[in-house]
């Protein structure tokens, strides 16, 4: 089972499209930090929390000379404390991969050569595990690029989707 470390934005994402509970179903163990779920809205951590408490996520929560490393190593200005945390726990815990729609996020995982991916590789995920089905998927991917500027404004994306659509419409 691949472990993966996800930040906010994908439980953001995946919260708001309703597929929380396809995500968990996923042959993925999943990771984040505690300081990624105090980005969230209350009733997305009160989401999250289920899934927690039935060991389906697993939240890390980083000491004070952790905390202390975090600020202090060679780590991109544009990465937050919570991104930071993410790819702290993913180097700690080895063959890790992060999960991220956050381009500094992402290229700073591809310095440090650790695997990451996206909403557009869970969608992929999701429709090969049988967890939802493709006129779903391309239903709920449409509506992550409409509802999202991350998708919406960049045209790579776009074209990804596209491929993705059109794959699925068959």
């Amino acid at each position: 089972m691949k472990i993966v470390v996800t930040d906010a934005c994908i439980f953001i994402d995946v919260i708001e499209l309703q597929l929380t509970g396809r995500f968990f179903g996923l042959n993925l163990d999943i990771h984040t930090t505690a300081d990624v779920l105090n980005e969230l809205y209350p009733d997305q951590q009160q989401i999250l929390e289920g899934y927690k408490t039935s060991n389906k996520l697993t939240v890390h929560v980083l000491s004070g000379a952790e905390q202390a490393s975090l600020m202090t190593e060679d780590y991109p200005k544009a990465l937050t404390p919570e991104d930071r945390s993410v790819v702290f726990i993913a180097k700690k815990l080895g063959d890790a991969v992060i999960l991220s729609s956050d381009k500094p996020v992402r290229n700073h995982a591809k310095k440090l050569c650790i695997e990451y991916h996206g909403m557009l590789w869970i969608f992929d995920q999701l429709v090969d595990q049988g967890l939802v089905t493709k006129p779903e998927a391309i239903v709920r991917i449409t509506t992550l690029v409409n509802s999202n500027l991350i998708y919406k404004n960049n045209s790579e994306m776009q074209a990804e989707v596209q491929t993705r659509i059109k794959a699925w419409s068959n």
